[in-house]
């Protein structure tokens, strides 16, 4: 398994929003693509497959931007990678077995499968709200993004 720009993105500039964000209010591609150096074209990308999702929403005009759609201690990870298309399988039969010519003899499977469950159980309780809260502290000197 490998996350992708676009996964790892989509993380990066979730937890960005969630930092920017003022009583709720929303927070624009402009600001968030200045603050994460990422392209707001690529940007635009990615929130509209969150906003898909369900994660964010949109509101137009001066002052706009993208906002939660709920609380962050509701949200995870797993959610925010699943909204921008990531694969959370360690091994391709994990997603498709018929792949695979020894499926019917295979032990190396139930591992495959049972570490990318326990991989999906983390993300799926990771929170941005639990994640920003355990690492706010540690890069509290560190505001410029990473580059990634």
């Amino acid at each position: 398994m490998r996350i992708t720009t676009r996964g790892r993105y989509a993380l990066r500039a979730s937890i960005a929003l969630a930092r920017m964000t003022k009583d709720g209010g929303p927070v624009s591609i402009r600001q968030l693509s200045e603050r994460e150096s990422i392209s707001s074209v690529f940007l635009e990308q990615i929130f509209y497959k969150l906003r898909k999702a369900g994660i964010v929403s949109s509101v137009r005009g001066p002052g706009g931007g993208f906002k939660f759609t709920r609380i962050l201690s509701e949200l995870t990870v797993k959610e925010v990678l699943d909204a921008a298309g990531e694969s959370l399988t360690l091994a391709p039969c994990g997603e498709d077995r018929s792949t695979c010519s020894k499926m019917n003899d295979c032990v190396s499977f139930a591992v495959w499968t049972e570490a990318t469950t326990l991989m999906n159980d983390y993300f799926a309780s990771l929170t941005l709200d639990a994640l920003l809260r355990k690492y706010t502290n540690f890069f509290k000197d560190a505001e410029p993004a990473c580059k990634d």
